[in-house]
């Protein structure tokens, strides 16, 4: 079992940046790939990007490619996902997510175990 704890969200203009973080909780971190995911306000979740557990190698979706850039801190248990340059787009509930290692990982079903997620809003 792991525990995910999203922080970090809050309101933000645009061309700004947040940094959010993902406490893991309950299992060995490193076992894990980690994902983000976004549901912006009426659509589907979605995609952001994902960090395997013990390389640390990234993927993003490219739609966020260049602006967002996920880590993991291996001895703190702790997911990140730094954003720059926000845009009125990046407005969603952001989610972390644990996984076994996989290639489907931009799927949701790739995914055990989920955080509650945290509101990020961007402000013209």
């Amino acid at each position: 079992q792991v525990q995910l704890v999203e922080s970090g969200g809050g309101l933000v203009q645009a061309g700004g940046s947040l940094r959010l973080s993902c406490a893991a909780s309950g299992a060995t971190f490193t076992m894990y790939a980690m994902g983000w995911f976004r549901q912006p306000p009426g659509k589907e979740r979605e995609f952001v990007g994902r960090v395997s557990g013990r390389f640390s190698a990234t993927v993003y979706a490219e739609s966020v490619k260049g602006r967002f850039t996920i880590s993991r801190d291996n001895a703190k248990n702790t997911l990140y996902l730094q954003i720059d340059n926000l845009r009125f787009e990046d407005t969603a509930v952001y989610y972390c997510a644990a996984g076994a290692p996989t290639t489907y990982y931009d799927r949701e079903g790739a995914y055990g175990y989920w955080g509650r997620g945290t509101q990020v809003t961007v402000s013209s």
